[in-house]
């Protein structure tokens, strides 16, 4: 007998029963006098969803779709249900301001399915931003300034809603990407909502978003972040992946409460490491000499530190390549892993597995190398001394201004200064400058005021016969290539501490920073500004580029007239902020 497959006639009837539903609740609607909203066409907004309990919603045949501040527009069934009555009442009770539409039981059951969105997401769909890597590709393609991003919003704009959220989504990513942006700022403000990228270190205006969008997207951010939708007093944190057809890329959001509303900022990290090498540091000669020893050696500590953005991350990676071999065991604890890199056992910190119990465990499997994301309490301190004196090479970071304030930053946390010197190796500076702009730099004499900049700081660098002459300075007007903004990358400026005898001595009597300062000197090693300024002087930045992040010798700061001591007149004392 001939065997007939009904699933697609079956179907074909669901669908003709659920147009007639929502075409007889669309009749109905004026007649009670409502507007009638049809939900399987509308993006739902998941803080609506969640201003209802799904029992009440239920039972009461009701749901929320839409919400802006306390005004909740919610689609019911049957106005003369007593318990949609009912529900209604309730919720004005809490201070919501209502705009009811009429809807069918279709709807209602397609947007009750949203709630398994707030409660019972899978795994594998948290934190997953379902997003056109085709879309995103071909928007990269179109964006290659700030302006591109603008002229493409107002063309979603004159979209229907459902397409402006995920496209007007789409386009932030891809304007991110497209402009190698390393954060994205979302900024509520009295009237506008501002759109920001940081690239090179630097926040730049893109756009302004309108209200309408924002609300929407926040709610949809927040959702994929794992964050709890309906708290808008605190601060939250979380993260989610995309992919891009190429790469998968991953997320790490902050959202905090502002006058006028949620604050968002998204750091996008980059899962390649191709160009994490020693060689792309730009480690002056003297200080990567220091490094390359340091890390041929089987245990200790080394630390770079820094200020948010300062690249520390990548420097440790670029460590890790360096030491990462045949025969070395390499355990990495971070939060979180921003960077894969093959070959080595990558751990993040999660509930119940913390900087301090992680490391724990990992010191129980027999590592060569251990890098801890960050050193960020006494208990986490004390367990990477330990590790560090007992047959590891530990690789960690601070948040500090300058490499000598981690040897205070340590005692402050509790460590015994008696443990530094058979645990620790070497201590990092670092800051990241702008490069200049290749494409449209140009070439100045440098002005007496600009001489006497670089003559005086260079005036006490140890090895000044490795020093480029004063030649031509660069700088850089703007271009199409740098999007207007003479500069292209960046390039981090160094210093280092090695933790010999003499440091060591001075670190057990007088833990001041210019005493340790003093005491490092015959180490050899140059500043932070000796190294600034000979970046300078190979073209790569300008002097103001380095002024914007590293203080300047007050008698030296380029806003001041330079009416001020001669290089000749000028005393070491002058500088007791030079490895900020």
């Amino acid at each position: 007998m001939v065997q007939f497959d009904e699933t697609a006639l079956n179907t074909r009837l669901d669908i003709l029963r659920e147009k007639e539903e929502e075409r007889a609740a669309a009749d109905l609607a004026p007649r009670y006098g409502y507007v009638h909203i049809d939900l399987q066409g509308y993006t739902i907004n998941p803080e609506a969803i969640a201003a209802i309990d799904e029992t009440l919603a239920r039972a009461a045949e009701l749901t929320g779709f839409e919400l802006l501040n306390r005004k909740l527009s919610v689609a019911i069934k049957d106005p003369s249900n007593i318990k949609t009555k009912a529900a209604l009442e309730t919720l004005q009770k809490k201070g919501y301001t209502l705009d009811v539409f009429m809807t069918s039981k279709t709807s209602l059951e397609h947007a009750w399915k949203r709630y398994a969105d707030l409660t019972t997401a899978t795994a594998s769909k948290k934190g997953v931003f379902e997003i056109s890597a085709t879309d995103i590709l071909e928007l990269t393609k179109r964006i290659t300034k700030e302006s591109d991003i603008d002229t493409i919003l107002k063309e979603i704009n004159t979209a229907n809603t459902s397409y402006r959220i995920s496209a007007t989504m789409e386009l932030i990513f891809a304007g991110a990407l497209a402009l190698r942006a390393s954060d994205i700022h979302i900024e509520p403000e009295d009237k506008a909502i501002r759109l920001r990228y940081r690239f090179d270190g630097v926040l730049h205006d893109i756009v302004d978003l309108n209200t309408y969008m924002y609300g929407r997207m926040m709610s949809r951010l927040k959702l994929l972040s794992g964050m709890i939708l309906n708290n808008k007093a605190e601060a939250q944190d979380g993260r989610f992946t995309f992919e891009t057809g190429e790469k998968t890329v991953e997320v790490r959001s902050s959202v905090i409460p502002g006058a006028y509303g949620e604050s968002i900022v998204m750091r996008l990290l980059d899962p390649t490491v191709a160009s994490f090498v020693m060689d792309k540091l730009h480690l002056n000669q003297h200080i990567a000499e220091v490094v390359s020893r340091e890390l041929k050696k089987p245990n200790g500590l080394i630390i770079t530190t820094g200020p948010t953005g300062s690249g520390k991350t990548t420097a440790l990676y670029a460590f890790l390549q360096e030491v990462h071999g045949e025969g070395v065991k390499i355990i990495t604890i971070e939060n979180p892993v921003e960077y894969k890199v093959e070959g080595i056992v990558q751990t993040q910190v999660e509930d119940g597995y913390t900087f301090s119990s992680g490391l724990r465990a990992i010191l129980r499997q027999d590592p060569d190398v251990i890098l801890i994301g960050e050193i960020r309490d006494a208990e986490v301190a004390e367990t990477a001394i330990h590790a560090a004196q007992t047959g590891h090479l530990v690789l960690t970071t601070m948040h500090t201004n300058s490499a000598v304030a981690a040897f205070v930053r340590m005692m402050d946390l509790g460590v015994d200064a008696r443990m530094f010197g058979s645990s620790v190796n070497l201590i990092l500076g670092q800051r990241l400058v702008r490069l200049l702009c290749n494409h449209c730099k140009v070439g100045h004499t440098a002005t007496p005021e600009e001489q006497q900049i670089i003559t005086t700081i260079l005036s006490d660098h140890p090895h000044p016969e490795t020093v480029p002459e004063i030649d031509l300075l660069y700088t850089a007007p703007g271009c199409e290539i740098c999007n207007q903004t003479g500069f292209k990358g960046r390039s981090g400026v160094f210093e280092a501490i090695v933790m010999d005898d003499a440091v060591e001595a001075v670190v057990l009597r007088d833990p001041r920073e210019h005493m340790i300062l003093e005491a490092a000197k015959p180490q050899g090693i140059p500043t932070m500004l000796h190294d600034g300024i000979e970046k300078v002087l190979n073209g790569m930045t300008s002097i103001t580029e380095l002024e914007r992040v590293i203080e300047l010798p007050r008698v030296l700061r380029t806003s001041l007239p330079k009416k001020t001591k001669t290089p000749a007149n000028t005393n070491r004392d002058d500088f007791p902020k030079l490895v900020v």
